[in-house]
């Protein structure tokens, strides 16, 4: 099977921005685009049907029945919703130049359901956070940090509306993963015309201006206004500065390898980055595109972007 822009679509406020970054992905990949729905019943179970322990046994007997009842009658509605946000999010592609976006919507937990499609996924698409996610700008919801970590795939996690990204940074530390991601960088269509950005955080030596010079070379060679930097201090606190500094709408990553010992090319920062809300989440135009570079990763090989 060809693979496809996987777009996860829910009822947050993030929809529409997963829906318009996913047939831009689609369109420059000249890869097949399709949105999947995913129907958990028991991410909303409610918490009251603990309070039927202290009533007697008839009572409580039938409070469970209408509390199953009330259980049908929410994934009924659940799904029908789910359906309406489908067919939405496909004529949505389709006037953004997408030729037969499909559709699925299936039931289960959502990185369970995302991990059983992921061989088929050349990029997955998701909002920063999801409909049931705390609303504050510095949370990240639970689910999408569980998909960061089980998915061997690239992410592109996005906010509410779309900007195509025009300035992308990559965090470089001369390793061979991070000269794979530059390599990715340079060839994806994804970033065609945009300007690259190149970010050593560490001592300013010899060795790391020998690989800086040879992360800008890789991109100008194939065809990119590149430019770079090599910055003291700690990781996020260097990415965080540079962006700000910088303007930059996308930001490129190593996600969590198979083990969480094992690191990409920022590696334990990782999650600090995730959390961050600076960069991140109250960024409203930031993008953020998560590499894997797995090889032991169910059998799938390196995995380092689209």
């Amino acid at each position: 099977m060809t693979e496809h822009v996987l777009a996860a679509i829910d009822g947050s406020q993030f929809a529409e921005g997963v829906c318009d970054y996913a047939a831009w992905a689609s369109l420059a990949l000249g890869a097949p685009l399709s949105f999947v729905h995913v129907v958990d019943n028991h991410s909303w179970a409610p918490e009251e049907q603990n309070l039927s322990g202290s009533l007697r046994f008839g009572a409580r007997e039938k409070l469970m029945e209408e509390l199953s009842a009330l259980d049908e009658q929410r994934a009924r509605v659940n799904r029908e919703q789910g359906k309406l946000m489908l067919e939405a999010a496909k004529a949505r592609a389709v006037e953004d130049g997408v030729s037969s976006p499909t559709t699925r919507q299936l039931n289960g937990t959502l990185v369970e359901t995302l991990v059983e499609l992921e061989k088929d996924v050349r990029l997955l698409v998701v909002g920063k956070r999801g409909e049931t996610a705390h609303q504050a700008s510095g949370h990240l919801g639970a689910n999408l940090e569980r998909v960061v970590r089980e998915m061997h795939r690239p992410i592109l996690m996005v906010p509410k509306a779309f900007q195509r990204p025009e300035k992308v940074l990559i965090a470089f530390d001369g390793s061979q993963t991070a000269r794979k991601g530059v390599e990715m960088l340079a060839r994806s269509p994804l970033f065609a015309g945009a300007t690259c950005h190149v970010l050593i955080v560490g001592a300013e030596t010899a060795e790391h201006r020998s690989e800086l010079a040879w992360a800008l070379n890789t991109l100008r060679e194939a065809g990119h206004h590149a430019e770079g930097a090599i910055r003291a201090g700690e990781v996020d606190d260097a990415l965080q500065a540079y962006e700000q500094e910088s303007g930059i709408d996308l930001l490129v990553m190593g996600a969590y390898g198979h083990s969480r010992i094992r690191h990409l090319l920022v590696g334990s920062t990782t999650t600090a980055m995730l959390r961050s809300s600076r960069l991140l989440l109250s960024s409203a135009r930031m993008q953020v595109f998560l590499m894997r570079s797995d090889p032991c990763s169910r059998g799938h090989g390196t995995q380092v972007g689209p």
